[in-house]
């Protein structure tokens, strides 16, 4: 799974948008209440740190298991260091591709979450930078 050219985050405005007051359930339906109590700005809801956020357009399905589609959109933050299992940005040998990072002892894997594609094993003669780790990620229902 590749990702698009990372694009950078700028708060250019804020957007409040209203929000219900009462929770929607997932279940039975509740009785439906029909005032907007709040309103929020899912900037402050999706990127903690401006300076550091970028955003990534998904091509291709090997995260599909980790509920990442081609077409999403992730919210990459490059403030976080990345750990052993966290989906991340990645470059390797100069291609961007979002995995999850595994680490074994010393040796370290980029993981697809689709079990059509096999770990990737880092060896000394690649160049692997991670860019950031992806906190959110942005998909159309479906």
């Amino acid at each position: 799974m590749i990702v698009g050219q990372p694009i950078p985050f700028q708060a250019r405005t804020k957007l409040r948008i209203p929000l219900a007051s009462a929770n929607v359930q997932a279940g039975f339906p509740s009785p439906a209440e029909d005032h907007m109590e709040n309103s929020l700005d899912l900037n402050e809801h999706l990127v903690s740190n401006p300076a550091a956020t970028f955003f990534v357009r998904v091509q291709g399905n090997s995260m599909r298991d980790a509920g990442i589609q081609g077409g999403d959109i992730l919210v990459v933050d490059r403030s976080i260091t990345p750990g052993n299992g966290q989906i991340v940005i990645a470059m390797l040998d100069g291609d961007f591709t979002v995995k999850r990072l595994r680490k074994k002892g010393k040796r370290v894997f980029l993981e697809a979450e689709n079990a059509e594609f096999t770990p990737i094993e880092i060896s000394e003669n690649q160049e692997l930078t991670v860019w950031g780790v992806v906190t959110f990620v942005i998909h159309p229902a479906r």
